[in-house]
């Protein structure tokens, strides 16, 4: 049996604070799914655990724009497709294999399950917007499953 950590982070539009370092503390990888803002941001979550990311829609400064706008991570027998707008999802995932959809841009936390595929926003972990929560996420994977946690970080 194995079980792995994974941190899921998005839109920190400039901002990591450290209420989300101590939340993804632990996580054996990081994905981040875009609207990152300066490269620092990624260095430091790097500092926990590797990172797999995607460049956001306001990620436009020439690093930023090295960044692909699709990934794909696996962990402990359960592939992760990450883009940024889900409105630009470019795959069926149920048939690729896939079996959690990572995105974000919404800035709304949520976790739902389609034609037997997860997809999870971790919602914003930036700065606030309207009355939008803080929040990041945790995926537990366990022997090719997958239960997703969204976590507040600042209330």
């Amino acid at each position: 049996m194995s079980r792995t950590i994974v941190g899921v982070i998005s839109d920190t539009h400039g901002l990591l604070r450290p209420e989300a370092v101590s939340a993804l503390a632990g996580s054996e990888y990081i994905v981040h799914a875009g609207d990152i803002g300066p490269e620092e941001i990624l260095r430091s979550l790097e500092a926990i655990a590797p990172v797999t990311v995607v460049r956001g829609n306001v990620d436009l400064d020439a690093w930023a724009r090295r960044l692909p706008l699709t990934a794909v991570l696996e962990a402990a027998g359960v592939r992760i497709y990450t883009v940024h707008d889900l409105e630009t999802l470019d795959i069926e995932p149920a048939a690729t294999g896939v079996n959690v959809v990572v995105y974000g841009h919404s800035h709304w936390p949520g976790i739902e399950e389609r034609d037997r595929v997860m997809y999870l926003n971790p919602g914003s972990a930036g700065p606030r917007r309207f009355t939008r929560p803080i929040t990041v996420a945790k995926l537990v994977v366990e022997d090719g499953r997958a239960q997703a946690e969204i976590i507040e970080i600042v209330r």
